[in-house]
């Protein structure tokens, strides 16, 4: 189990990174066009959002994951207080783009609110993507990491439906770090503890596409940061690509549009089902922060 919980950490960082070169490409024609199949880490182009960032590095949302690893390795699980410090400290003098829910939340900050209030309004999906490390550390206490998960998410996204997908996606993790197949943990985890949520119809919608062509399916559920439209989206990639976890992070990434945070919910959900593979670890291998990042799952092994 702890072998493919790091595996989680390092798929979803891996993802990231994957997409960064590629990332808000909404037109799938052109993203094929001008890149061919992103199955390599590529440097953003100038004049693209992350134009200060280079091969290897994380778009804003994998720089905020990183953040929340180094914080759970220094406290041993889920503390607050020190994420909320660590967060601000990244974007003191931030060299990459900085979305609307980090702006709302640095606002908020400054009018003097804490890790408990400061969050933005927003709805995107991305601080879903950071609890991988989270999983790690606290698997063992299921109470416990949902507390987490739902508490780090808040910090910066007080969306309900936005909270509430950090907390699925965590418990989907949980399930398929137990043994159970990506597609039957996500149908699971749906129907019983969020049937009268939204959840379970964006769910039912992205399995009953499991059939389709990802960039499709994509393109016809939602291709956008926000959760009512990334949800099916993602859910779709982790059932039609159960068996092989760096085409689903590739097909994640051609589907365009907030790719970094679709791709790197599909790695966490099929690396906690099977771990790493070799496309994945290669990928892995030319991250910038890679040495960090072993040194922080050396600690919480």
């Amino acid at each position: 189990m702890n072998e493919n919980a790091q595996a989680m950490v390092m798929a979803s960082l891996a993802a990231d990174s994957l997409a960064l070169g590629v990332h808000w490409i909404y037109d799938t024609q052109v993203l094929e066009s001008d890149f061919g199949l992103v199955d390599r880490l590529l440097p953003p182009k100038p004049g693209s959002y992350h134009s200060t960032k280079k091969k290897g590095e994380f778009t804003h949302y994998g720089d905020q994951s990183l953040v929340l690893l180094k914080s759970v390795a220094h406290s041993g699980g889920f503390d607050p207080n020190d994420f909320f410090d660590l967060w601000q400290e990244l974007f003191r003098e931030y060299n990459g783009y900085i979305d609307g829910a980090t702006r709302a939340t640095l606002e908020n900050i400054a009018q003097g609110k804490g890790p408990y209030n400061s969050g933005s309004g927003s709805d995107d999906i991305a601080p879903a993507s950071r609890i991988p490390s989270l999983v790690l550390s606290l698997g063992d206490d299921p109470d416990q990491l949902i507390e987490a998960v739902r508490a780090q998410t808040i910090m910066t996204h007080n969306d309900p439906d936005t909270i509430d997908s950090a907390a699925f996606f965590a418990l989907v993790s949980l399930e398929c770090l137990g043994g159970a197949a990506p597609s039957k943990a996500v149908l699971g985890i749906a129907e019983t503890r969020f049937k009268d949520s939204p959840i379970a119809q964006w769910t039912r919608q992205g399995l009953e596409a499991a059939a389709e062509d990802s960039v499709t399916a994509v393109g016809r559920l939602g291709q956008s940061c926000h959760t009512g439209d990334a949800f099916a989206g993602i859910i779709q990639i982790i059932a039609r690509y159960e068996e092989n976890l760096s085409q689903g992070i590739v097909a994640a990434v051609m589907a365009g549009g907030d790719n970094a945070a679709r791709a790197s919910l599909v790695a966490m959900i099929l690396a906690s089902a099977r771990g790493m593979d070799t496309k994945t670890r290669e990928w892995f291998q030319g991250l910038e922060q890679k040495e960090t990042i072993l040194q922080c799952l050396d600690r919480l092994s």
